[in-house]
């Protein structure tokens, strides 16, 4: 009987031991990272941010980021709502624009998860005005101003500001910046009300994007100096009346990953300066249907675009003849698999649209 008790004296410190070691690496873990939270609407303005406390708007949010030191990670994490950006958001830190930490903005509830709904995303919508004149008088939303930036889960739309005539929800000015991962965003832009000129405006190497969908954006990519690196797969475009891809402005051809997805009801699905030529670029295992012109270039001096044959763009299990049919919007309002690949649309075995599993 001693003995028994004993072994249970020595079970239930040991189960304290193990707890106690569990908390700690917990709470270290933590502390190594940078967490804010964001609730559009249990928030509360001046709150700290933790998970119990959260700040009610992406501005104040971003803008205590803006003041932390270090080189640890900084996690901005958004609960479902409405996120209205009133002026540009600068992401970046105290530490250096090159630090190696990851400054990550990502919904709470991601495309992945079972409990997941298009209700669950936190929806960015930006009302500011213009407030960028770098070569022109435009309206940026999210303002990259270092490296290894990742947005997940988020849907963007278009600016309603009847001032704005140009609206890029992501930029990256900086060339020398690298590291700009987004996955599972929806980009949904309508021309005459909520306008996307183009949902990434984007210069510098490491450019990733998978499984984002991008409906009447009227540009999905405009991708500017020193691009290398730029790797799109799994993603859907959709609708984009002036062209999916703008590779406009790099001087050299650059490192291009294209696979996995859809470009479907686009104007261009690629164009890029006459005076550099045609790139050599591979599009792989993918679905580029129904589409006005296919590759174009653009005499700066004329300012239009004049389609152009096939010259040097390597094809590699890529269908051009398939009716691809994405899920809209019904009597019962928006389902789950809303803007994604139907069941009856060609282009399954691409594994494009918002979710990754």
């Amino acid at each position: 009987m001693k003995n028994k008790t004993m072994l249970q004296t020595v079970k239930i410190r040991y189960t304290m031991m193990t707890l106690f070691t569990v908390l700690f690496v917990f709470n270290t873990t933590v502390s190594m990272a940078q967490t804010v939270y964001v609730d559009a609407q249990k928030g509360k303005n001046n709150a700290s941010g933790t998970l119990t406390d959260p700040i009610l708007s992406l501005d104040e949010a971003v803008l205590k980021t803006n003041s932390f030191k270090g080189n640890k990670p900084v996690n901005l994490r958004l609960n479902p709502g409405l996120y209205t950006v009133t002026h540009k958001l600068t992401l970046k830190t105290v530490s250096p624009a090159i630090s190696n930490a990851a400054y990550t903005i990502e919904a709470v509830i991601m495309p992945d998860d079972k409990e997941w709904h298009p209700a669950s995303m936190p929806v960015i919508l930006s009302a500011s005005g213009n407030n960028d004149d770098y070569e022109f008088a435009h309206c940026v939303g999210f303002f990259v101003s270092r490296n290894n930036v990742i947005i997940k889960g988020l849907k963007f739309l278009g600016n309603p500001n009847t001032a704005v005539h140009y609206y890029y929800p992501i930029r990256r000015q900086d060339k020398a910046l690298s590291g700009l991962n987004v996955s599972q965003c929806y980009f949904i832009g309508e021309a005459n009300s909520t306008a996307i000129q183009s949902s990434f405006w984007a210069s510098g190497p490491g450019i990733h994007v998978d499984h984002c969908i991008f409906h009447n954006s009227k540009i999905a990519f405009v991708l500017g100096d020193n691009v290398n690196d730029f790797c799109l797969s799994h993603s859907i475009i959709d609708g984009a009346y002036n062209t999916a891809i703008w590779y406009g402005f790099a001087k050299t051809t650059a490192k291009f990953t294209f696979k996995n997805n859809i470009i479907t009801n686009c104007y261009y699905v690629m164009v890029y300066p006459v005076e550099d030529g045609q790139p050599s670029y591979t599009f792989s295992a993918s679905y580029i249907t129904n589409n006005a012109h296919y590759l174009g270039n653009y005499p700066k001096a004329q300012d239009r675009f004049f389609a152009e044959a096939n010259k040097h763009i390597k094809e590699v299990n890529v269908v051009k003849k398939a009716v691809v049919k994405l899920v809209s919007v019904a009597d019962d309002g928006i389902t789950r698999d809303n803007l994604n690949l139907s069941k009856a649309s060609a282009g399954k075995s691409t594994g494009a649209g918002i979710f990754s599993k």
